[in-house]
């Protein structure tokens, strides 16, 4: 296959990232076509739908010799880390082939720019740069099966935490609130549950220190990222 586009996120690693697309809806990413997919034409009428599916490349999980790294089961996060489950029954990036998928909201698409046609969207859960094979559009008729089955998910409690700051924040508005997002969402593996570990999140520009204690997560520090 061949990548048409990139990416650009607010996520230079993959810690901190989103589960799922859509769950902090607020987080902004921006496609841009590989010159030779830079024609216009090629998204004529796109500006009429609301939601994307985007096809990518999970590019943090390939070896030194760019093969995917996989195995035949894989431990859910949401069954704490400890239950085996097969991989292709989960959405695990460590997969036979690379390949993601994720639907996103279509923010605005401008058809002129000195990087050609751009597509901004929200709600992406993809590491900044990342490749992309296809888009297409969301259709709600064939897409949102209201009553389809969720297999082990359909179980999961999922709950937001409470979002406590130790330090000052001096941080955009909209950086703060979708940071805070995310953080609700428990950016930790669920298997790691230790009060007195400082986890460290690289987002938007800034290095985020916290620590989760029962329901709470508290964030110690933010800092500037050093430009290198």
């Amino acid at each position: 296959m061949k990548k048409i586009a990139n990416i650009h996120t607010d996520f230079p690693e993959k810690f901190g990232i989103p589960r799922q697309s859509g769950v902090v809806a607020e987080l902004k990413g921006k496609i841009v076509f590989e010159p030779e997919f830079r024609n216009p034409d090629m998204i004529r009428g796109l500006e009429d739908f609301s939601h994307l599916w985007i096809i990518w490349q999970f590019s943090e999980n390939l070896d030194t010799d760019g093969n995917a790294k996989w195995s035949p089961t894989v431990r859910p996060p949401r069954l704490g880390g400890n239950t085996r489950i097969g991989v292709f029954a989960t959405r695990s990036p460590f997969r036979p082939n690379p390949i993601g998928l994720s639907v996103v909201t279509i923010d605005r698409i401008e058809t002129d720019t000195p990087e050609g046609p751009v597509i901004h969207v929200k709600g992406a859960d993809m590491v900044d740069n990342t490749p992309i094979y296809d888009i297409k559009p969301y259709i709600p008729y064939a897409d949102s099966i209201p009553d389809a089955k969720g297999g082990f998910t359909d179980s999961m409690e999922y709950k937001t935490l409470k979002v406590e700051w130790e330090c000052e924040s001096n941080i955009p508005e909209n950086t703060y609130d979708s940071l805070n997002k995310l953080l609700s969402n428990d950016p930790r593996p669920h298997y790691q549950n230790d009060p007195d570990r400082i986890y460290g999140m690289a987002y938007a520009g800034y290095n985020v220190k916290f620590k989760v204690i029962d329901d709470e997560v508290i964030v110690v520090e933010i800092k500037k990222q050093e430009r290198s």
